[in-house]
């Protein structure tokens, strides 16, 4: 998916924030809880992890917005694009809001999580499934698989376009 010295770019809807990550992404994930379902209005927020090193805001100043506490959520001021997180006690890593890259289409979720909050109809190809979160022994798994996946949900999303005739 991404050499080491590849760099992307993201922005919020109005382009007032922007900013950038370099390399390969650690793992992409899908987010059903109910609390991400009302900050973006849909059925479940998507994301892409990276290290901290590996990204920086180059324009504008997002501020905080939906939690408050511990795990903060990055938006922009001005259009309230949620832009990325900053989770609680993992300050060497940043939840991207995978929508808010400019090639978006290249980040299929590889795992979802809190599926028991989930709308019925909600569909993703991710390949792995967790009714809250994945145990924190499983990720150091889950994320080599990722790798070595090369960086993606495939072949899930081949089936699941083929399922959902997308």
């Amino acid at each position: 998916m991404a050499d080491q010295d590849e760099m992307r770019n993201g922005q919020c809807r109005c382009g007032q924030v922007k900013f950038r990550v370099r390399g390969a992404p650690i793992v992409t994930m899908a987010c059903h809880c109910t609390g991400c379902q009302r900050m973006t209005a849909s059925a479940f927020s998507l994301s892409v992890l990276y290290p901290s090193e590996n990204f920086e805001v180059v324009e504008g100043e997002p501020g905080i917005g939906g939690l408050h506490g511990a795990t903060r959520h990055f938006f922009c001021p001005y259009c309230k694009s949620w832009l990325f997180t900053r989770p609680e006690g993992m300050d060497e890593f940043v939840n991207v809001r995978t929508t808010m890259l400019d090639d978006a289409a290249d980040f299929a979720p590889f795992i979802e999580t809190w599926t028991r909050e989930k709308l019925p109809w909600a569909a993703t190809p991710a390949v792995h499934s967790f009714e809250t979160l994945p145990p924190m022994e499983r990720y150091p798994e889950l994320v080599a698989e990722f790798a070595r996946r090369g960086g993606s949900a495939e072949p899930n999303v081949h089936r699941w376009r083929l399922e959902h005739r997308t």
